[in-house]
């Protein structure tokens, strides 16, 4: 075989130290792409001990950031045998006057960008390279702590508070903003190892060690849409209990950070066409989007006895990391309108159940309020996540927002009809004749769906058996690994002034590599 490419997988508070559909999806690429080596740069709050997989041979580092940890990224040393952390040395000419004539009008004009929703994409892109040549030079704690930038942050956001004129800011408002923009923005001070491609796990923050290789090298940018980062984020800012004002700050700096992944990305790879709509939206040149969906091992998956223990015991299985976006409330509402028709129900929810306490504690809450302690049972981890879903009779979904979900694939290949939410590419997968479709939030719909599948055994056994030929037919882990190999092949080769291929092409090469 030729030679591999080296490709630096980016990462946000997943592989390889913590669970998910996005992890799982990495864990697959790093151990079954056969053309690439891969450096993983693993974004997370604080530091992580221990990887939760076992790391492919493939893989040749890891570079862990811990992005809200006490200490820098810069100040930690290196971890085992696997540099986690590399030394940033400390920059000569630190002195207040560069800061001031340097520093200032290059921060102004980044301030200037996230509060324009009409700014210019390219002097977006000049300001953030700006940033990272002044930081070649220049140490970046000491910028950004400096009371200049303090100052500077403080001037320009009040008078936009001053114009906007229909809301306030406290102290402790613009000290949470400006400490946001010191972390998102902080891995542009850190070099990275040059690679021949950076490969995006989501269009947002985590793209600023992408930008410092396509500054420093050239280094082609591939970008894979799970879940839309801005839309998750537009649902999870508007829920919360932030001020107005850093509403604001946070949704118009990650719009800001957005249209930046989509203008530089050479290749934006989506796992679903729903993906496009947001994509395009915010900027993608709409022939720079491809889609590849996700693939499972079919020869895993595999449709199996259900457990001697629930035999008789009518039951609906969930894959749900607990917390907002899996709308784990909505799935405990619809187990208690099952229960109306099905008092025996039993709802088994497997995933982990300490991502978000606060979330997991309302969870609890509601079934004791409910009344379904020996319905609904909040799991925990599975052990064997492809022995999970023949435990049940159905299963379910019912997130807020989706890329393509594994769990989808899992549950239909080992030949088990779905309920779930009509989001994200749910609908790529999962049609009329393997499950039912609900709106999201509408646990009545959802509950009656169960019913109607759990009280009919011939519908079942006809809608698991039409999910599983529809994996084989289209969702293979074979055919999901081939695609990225043509596309690394691709962004590799393409000459900067060819356009980027539609899926059919994508198809077509992947049939030829074969």
């Amino acid at each position: 075989m030729k030679n591999k490419y080296d490709v630096m997988l980016i990462l946000e508070g997943t592989y390889p130290f913590n669970g998910g559909g996005v992890s799982t999806w990495a864990h697959m690429l790093c151990n079954q792409v056969r053309n690439v080596n891969y450096t993983l740069y693993s974004i997370n709050a604080d530091f992580e001990q221990k990887s939760k997989y076992v790391l492919s041979e493939n893989v040749k580092d890891v570079i862990q950031v811990p992005m809200w940890s006490p200490l820098e990224p810069q100040e930690l040393l290196s971890y085992g045998s696997k540099k986690y952390y590399k030394a940033v040395n400390r920059k000569e000419q630190e002195d207040d006057q560069a800061i001031a004539d340097e520093f200032i009008p290059i921060f102004e004009r980044l301030l200037a960008h996230i509060y324009n929703a009409d700014a210019d994409i390219e002097e977006i892109d000049d300001t953030i390279f700006d940033m990272w040549q002044f930081f070649q030079n220049h140490d970046y704690k000491k910028t950004m702590r400096s009371q200049a930038v303090w100052n500077c942050f403080c001037k320009t956001v009040s008078e936009v508070i001053r114009k906007d004129n229909h809301y306030e800011a406290t102290l402790y408002d613009f000290t949470v903003g400006m400490r946001w923009i010191y972390r998102f923005m902080l891995p542009i001070s850190i070099d990275v190892p040059k690679v021949d491609i950076s490969h995006l796990t989501l269009s947002g923050f985590p793209v600023i060690p992408a930008l410092v290789l396509k500054y420093k090298y050239g280094t082609p940018i591939m970008a894979t849409e799970h879940g839309v980062f801005i839309r998750e984020r537009l649902i999870a800012i508007n829920s919360s209990e932030y001020s107005f004002f850093l509403k604001n700050l946070l949704i118009r700096f990650s719009e800001c950070i957005t249209k930046l992944v989509y203008y530089k990305a050479d290749i934006i790879l989506s796992v679903n066409k729903f993906n496009m709509i947001w994509e395009k939206k915010y900027g993608a040149h709409p022939n720079k989007i491809d889609v590849i969906y996700n693939g499972i091992d079919a020869d895993l998956f595999v449709p199996s006895p259900k457990p001697v223990a629930l035999e008789g015991v009518p039951t609906v299985v969930a894959a749900a990391r607990i917390f907002e976006l899996k709308d784990v409330i909505t799935m405990i509402k619809s187990c208690e309108v099952a229960k109306r028709s099905i008092p025996n129900v039993r709802y088994l929810v497997y995933g982990d159940n300490n991502a978000v306490p606060e979330y997991t504690k309302e969870c609890r809450d509601l079934i004791k309020k409910l009344g379904l302690e020996d319905n609904f049972f909040l799991a925990g981890y599975h052990d064997k996540p492809h022995q999970l879903f023949c435990e049940g009779d159905i299963s379910i979904l019912t997130s807020i927002s989706e890329g393509f979900p594994y769990t989808v694939l899992e549950s239909m290949s080992c030949g088990i009809p779905v309920v779930a939410t009509d989001v994200g590419g749910v609908t790529e997968a999962l049609d009329e004749s393997c499950g039912f479709i609900c709106k999201p939030k509408d646990y009545e719909s959802i509950g009656i769906s169960v019913v109607t599948l759990l009280q009919d055994e011939a519908l079942r056994k006809k809608m698991g058996a039409a999910a599983r030929k529809k994996v084989l037919d289209n969702f293979t882990i074979d055919k999901f690994i081939k695609e990225y190999e043509v596309a690394y092949d691709f962004v590799m080769n393409k000459k900067a002034h060819e356009p980027i291929y539609l899926n059919t092409h994508l198809e077509q090469e992947a049939m030829e590599a074969s």
